[in-house]
């Protein structure tokens, strides 16, 4: 009786072997790193930072786009074979910024109410900043008010269309477009017009697929673009790479006289 008491007590407080084994496995499972409250707060720490990160990184490349260098994506053919549909070009916002205006010649990129159309279309405003949010990545097309267009005219210029030779003069002189489309006129439209004071004469350079000042000689305005209204010039070609290039620079109008003495 006294044996089998005891066997009976040893069983009841001996563990058994598996029994260890699990508690083994237990206590090596719950020290692996990553899995207490720390490391889980140390975690969500980081996401956070990430997230911050991420934004302020977004904020900057925002502003930059805003204030200095703008990709624009090209939603039409109207300046082929310069600029092809689906090209990103930067848009250099501080050229015109101080003191220095655009010259005949230059690719720019302008904001065209009041001069290409009449009003802004009506947009949903949440619809609206996160289009010009995408536009000002160069993600989305842009405002249906913006334009890119070639300068042929500044401020005093007489832009007369056409000479029996069948080109634009600019003050007299015959210029050679050599950046027009393939096969393209100068102009099927004929045109005499004086360049007030800070506007601007443009013209796309696939001339039978650009609506442009010619479009609007009728209107209030004339076509003319107002300088102000003059976003950026478009100083490179940015995407695709196999397109990298400046499309602005043309020695066309090298030889153009100034507009000193021109009459209407």
């Amino acid at each position: 009786m006294d044996t089998e008491a005891q066997h009976t007590e040893r069983d009841r407080s001996s563990p058994s072997p598996e029994g260890e084994g699990d508690r083994s496995r237990s206590a090596r499972f719950s020290g692996r790193p990553g899995e207490g409250p720390a490391a889980r707060r140390l975690a969500g720490m980081s996401w956070r930072r990430a997230g911050v990160l991420s934004l302020a990184c977004a904020v900057l490349v925002l502003l930059f786009s805003t204030f200095v260098l703008q990709p624009f994506l090209i939603p039409s053919g109207s300046m082929e074979p310069t600029l092809q549909v689906g090209d990103r070009v930067l848009v250099n916002k501080l050229a015109y910024r101080f003191g220095t205006e655009p010259e005949r010649g230059d690719v720019v990129v302008f904001d065209g109410t009041g001069s290409f159309v009449r009003e802004p279309p009506g947009e949903n405003p949440v619809t609206g900043l996160l289009r010009g949010a995408a536009a000002a990545l160069g993600l989305a097309e842009p405002a249906e008010t913006d334009f890119v267009k070639r300068v042929v005219g500044v401020g005093g210029d007489r832009v007369v269309c056409c000479d029996k030779g069948g080109r634009v003069e600019v003050n007299g002189r015959a210029v050679v477009e050599r950046y027009l489309y393939p096969g393209d006129e100068p102009s099927a439209v004929p045109f005499d017009i004086v360049v007030p004071a800070g506007k601007l004469w443009v013209m796309g350079d696939h001339r039978g697929n650009s609506r442009d000042s010619r479009d609007h000689l009728g209107e209030p305005g004339g076509g003319m673009v107002p300088v102000d209204r003059v976003i950026g010039r478009a100083d490179w070609i940015g995407w695709p790479p196999a397109r990298w290039t400046a499309p602005g620079r043309t020695d066309t109008f090298r030889d153009i006289p100034a507009p000193g003495g021109v009459h209407g």
